[in-house]
């Protein structure tokens, strides 16, 4: 069975819950199948701490994670590329995702500002001024060479409420929008769209209504596990499960 064109990604569902509507499913990623749900280790800036690349075989690890607005500033996509990619930096013969730098405007927003252009970050190590850009963070991204890329998106803190979060909903669509024409490699690498619209149902249900209009491989669910409460968390991915396309992976940024 071929991946639908213009996509790198097979996905189907193994069982589904009728009740929780939990699924069992399997991945065919580029670099080998990923059994979900799965736990995705972190290794942010090209490693696992404590854990060689060796080790993660072992144990059976199928998919990690990178993050792109630190590689991107360390060592940079320049090197990545003489690398082969960040498969070859590190050592990877399996399967990676890439997160877009979007978190960092929450984990660093006292470095940070964001404008319709993009994030304009002060950096940590040399105190420069960078601008990540929808455009930029593919192109980094497609420098790393990930199997799944995530789109830029506008990420607020989940605990915060009123015109913030709406803006960053609709900002969030027009980068996916340019993230969309900005991938040079839609055949090898996956860009997965991320839902928007923090604890507001209202929010969250009219940018799952635009971002569905796209033909991406996949959705992830941004904007929770950031200190809101259980009951607000939890309806919140209902609602997007509820709406989500059944035959796409998910995506539930956050929680490991």
């Amino acid at each position: 069975m071929a991946a639908p064109r213009g996509h790198a990604l097979l996905h189907r569902v193994l069982a589904e819950c009728p009740v929780t509507k939990a699924r069992a499913c399997e991945l065919i990623l580029p670099h080998g199948p990923v059994k979900t749900p799965v736990f995705m280790p972190v290794g942010t800036q090209g490693t696992m701490k404590g854990v060689t690349a060796e080790q993660l075989r072992g144990l059976g690890c199928e998919i990690c994670l990178g993050n792109t607005y630190h590689l991107g500033m360390r060592p940079g996509p320049e090197i990545m590329k003489k690398a082969n990619g960040l498969h070859g930096f590190m050592d990877w013969d399996r399967n990676l995702l890439t997160d877009s730098g979007g978190f960092q405007m929450v984990s660093l927003v006292k470095l940070s500002e964001v404008t319709e252009e993009g994030v304009h970050f002060t950096s940590p190590y040399d105190g420069k001024e960078i601008l990540l850009t929808p455009e930029k963070s593919i192109e980094i991204q497609n420098a790393l060479g990930s199997d799944i890329m995530m789109q830029l998106d506008d990420v607020v803190s989940s605990t915060i409420a009123g015109p913030r979060v709406e803006e960053a909903m609709y900002r969030s669509i027009r980068w996916l929008d340019r993230c969309i024409t900005a991938n040079q490699n839609p055949e090898k690498q996956n860009l997965f769209a991320i839902i928007q619209g923090g604890l507001n149902a209202e929010l969250r249900k009219k940018c799952l209504d635009e971002m569905t209009k796209r033909d991406v491989p996949g959705f992830a669910i941004g904007g929770l596990s950031g200190g809101e409460e259980k009951d607000h968390f939890w309806r919140m991915v209902t609602l997007s499960t509820d709406h989500l396309p059944r035959d796409k992976p998910r995506y539930l940024m956050g929680v490991g």
